[in-house]
């Protein structure tokens, strides 16, 4: 019987790392080419565009200009669409963390009559496509006579199966000894968890935040439907109808330039939160 020698192991260690970064690094490639590509295209002519899309140069805006840049701004109100994304992921994913937060707490840690069908029908809505109530819920919306504001892209999402899921997860996990403490020494409800559960639970308000943040901001279906000119509109729906409208395919790219750059600087700057978010959600493990 053979033995292999550490020489050997060592030798193996290092290929399968080598190679590990090898396939990381093409997969990476593989996403990063059609956002490498919109980048170079919002940059040339239209008819460079399409020219050069079957070849290299497609990754490559020589002779690039900001002309496109500057004939969405022409063209449509890019500033008012910009700031309805922003207002309403921002509304959502602020008042999202307070509100599932509190119920995710209020499942795992207070006992009251009906937590556990609650915390069963939170479950169930899990496996509810929201396909499956958007035509309800738009009927719903049209009585109210909300159709065309921004409190019919805010309010049916603030609160989330999922979100609540992930608080509750994460507080299960929790050591109950600090809460324990608060209690005796008087604290309640509301003022332990401000005080005592929040500043203990920053992985899974990071990753809730992140993950309601990457989800809202790229929301299509939801928004067409309720939504019937600029005033309301957030990007992606405004994207759809310029595209429509214009059909230039270097204001197109650099459409879609200014509606991802603000989700991929979020997330680089997020980056790190993320990784530990996801990492501790359900382990209950601090940072």
């Amino acid at each position: 019987m053979r033995f292999s020698t550490p020489g050997q192991g060592l030798c193996w260690k290092y290929c399968s790392l080598v190679a590990s970064y090898v396939v990381l690094a093409l997969l990476a490639l593989f996403y990063l080419a059609p956002v490498v590509f919109m980048m170079a295209s919002s940059f040339k002519a239209d008819h460079r565009v399409l020219s050069e899309g079957s070849s290299m140069l497609a990754f490559f805006p020589a002779d690039g200009s900001w002309q496109n840049y500057l004939d969405v701004w022409h063209r449509v109100n890019f500033d008012r669409i910009m700031f309805n994304s922003v207002f309403i992921t921002g509304c959502i994913v602020t008042g999202g963390i307070l509100i599932n937060s509190m119920a995710g707490y209020a499942l795992a840690r207070l006992q009251w009559r009906g937590r556990e069908v609650v915390l069963v029908l939170v479950l169930a809505l899990l496996v509810i496509p929201f396909e499956a109530i958007a035509v309800p819920l738009f009927y719903q919306m049209i009585i109210i006579g909300w159709r065309d504001s921004y409190q019919v892209q805010i309010l049916p999402f603030v609160s989330d199966a999922f979100s609540i899921y992930l608080f509750y997860n994460f507080f299960v996990g929790m050591p109950k000894e600090l809460e324990e403490a608060a209690r005796i020494d008087g604290a309640g409800p509301f003022r332990t968890f401000f005080l005592i559960i929040i500043p203990n639970a920053k992985p899974v308000f990071a990753s809730v935040a992140i993950l309601t943040f990457l989800m809202r901001w790229g929301s299509y279906l939801w928004p067409l439907l309720v939504t019937t000119g600029e005033t309301y509109r957030p990007l992606p729906v405004a994207m759809a109808a310029f595209e429509n409208q214009v059909k230039l395919w270097g204001d197109i790219m650099a459409f879609g330039v200014m509606m991802v750059a603000p989700i991929l600087l979020f997330f680089l700057l997020c980056q790190k939160w993320f990784v530990k978010g996801v990492a501790a959600t359900g382990t209950g493990r601090k940072f």
